[in-house]
């Protein structure tokens, strides 16, 4: 396994394995200047991807990632992904993938995530979700 292939299997090890303490050494896995954007934010710096590790762990119970496929090209990368947890009793699972790409250091400079904002979470509020629901059946192509 070449380097860059070895390190982007870390940093998926570090994903999964993911818990608040380990939110002290983020500046292993993340340059000092990365950029990290989700449907929800789009930071940049290290200390404010960390803030954004630090909402998910005070907002969301026992948040889980799974890394299912890897695809490495240079220092680049695209993971896809699983993120299970629980907003009170009731468990989630949102499925994506995310684009990195790696500074000469090994750590990420670009983090994009991709994922359906609107089926995952919007879907599941009160009255817009059938606003949601609805408009996704209008749209949908009959096959």
């Amino acid at each position: 396994m070449d380097r860059m292939r070895q390190r982007y299997a870390e940093i998926a090890n570090w994903f999964e394995r993911l818990q608040p303490a380990m939110l002290d050494s983020i500046g292993d896995i993340y340059a000092p200047d990365a950029a990290f954007t989700d449907p929800f934010n789009d930071v940049r710096g290290v200390e404010s991807v960390r803030l954004v590790y630090e909402h998910m762990f005070a907002s969301l119970v026992a948040p889980r990632f799974k890394v299912s496929t890897m695809v490495v090209e240079s220092d680049q990368a695209f993971m896809t992904w699983s993120f299970d947890f629980r907003l009170g009793a009731k468990p989630y699972s949102i499925v994506g993938c995310t684009h990195f790409r790696l500074d000469a250091a090994g750590r990420i400079i670009l983090h994009r995530d991709y994922w359906d904002a609107a089926r995952e979470v919007y879907e599941h509020v009160p009255l817009l979700g059938a606003v949601l629901r609805t408009l996704r059946r209008r749209l949908k192509a009959s096959v």
